[in-house]
């Protein structure tokens, strides 16, 4: 049987202006390799409605699981909440469930639960609550999408606790030749074994340092026999 599938949608205008840089995406990528769900697109979009509810459509239809980031704290622009409720047309309010996480957090906490920090507690009819350990305020899933915050932290924590909920596949594993040729040299020989095991994802990803030209070879897989009999042709051909 072959993996589950996964997209990641990372949602903000910070992030297509450059102003943050995305870590969460390269997270979540190794998190999801050792699960053996295989990450197949990413997209990423503005604070605009239309965008992330087209994207979540489109990814959720497409994929067997969907990963967002971002835009679920307490501001004006902190739309993905109701935008998955839109992708998946389920009214969405306040919840008791969610309320009450927060209304205890901020009472122990000595500060007020505003109309603004409340937001956080809109979730979608349907949803399954995300834990957050970090700061409360939960994610959610609906259908097949999971819908975390774009905060590091807690997005490492939020996908703590969905993924031993998903179920996996084979872990892909890799291995690595370092190969002192110019691509030119590489591509032919490479091409041929990218055949012969075609089972196998071959990747060449070119170097260069101190005036020398090379790549790394790079090979991934789920049959650890093949991918130890690949390395070995790599190996033989590139001696």
């Amino acid at each position: 049987m072959p993996n589950p599938t996964a997209a990641m949608l990372v949602i903000g205008d910070e992030i297509l202006s450059g102003r943050t840089r995305d870590a969460n995406m390269h997270y979540l990528a190794g998190q999801l390799t050792e699960r053996g769900i295989d990450l197949k697109e990413v997209r990423i979009v503005g604070d605009e409605a239309a965008e992330i509810t087209g994207a979540a459509k489109v990814l959720s239809e497409r994929y067997d699981h969907v990963f967002t980031s971002g835009g679920i704290g307490p501001t004006h622009d902190d739309i993905t909440a109701d935008c998955i409720a839109a992708a998946f047309d389920a009214p969405i309010d306040v919840r008791d469930d969610a309320r009450a996480l927060l209304a205890d957090f901020y009472e122990k906490s000595g500060r007020e639960l505003n109309a603004a920090r409340l937001r956080m507690a809109r979730i979608p009819d349907g949803a399954v609550l995300i834990d957050n350990p970090v700061s409360v305020a939960p994610g959610f899933s609906l259908g097949n999408v999971h819908v975390m915050a774009g905060v590091p932290s807690v997005f490492k924590a939020m996908v703590a606790s969905v993924l031993p909920t998903l179920t996996g596949g084979a872990p892909l594993l890799s291995d690595t030749l370092r190969v002192v040729k110019g691509e030119g040299d590489i591509a032919g020989p490479l091409g041929v074994l990218a055949e012969q095991f075609d089972d196998l994802s071959f990747g060449s990803y070119p170097f260069q340092q101190d005036g020398i030209y090379g790549a790394n070879l790079v090979v991934r897989g789920t049959d650890e026999t093949r991918l130890n009999a690949a390395m070995n042709a790599l190996r033989e051909t590139f001696a």
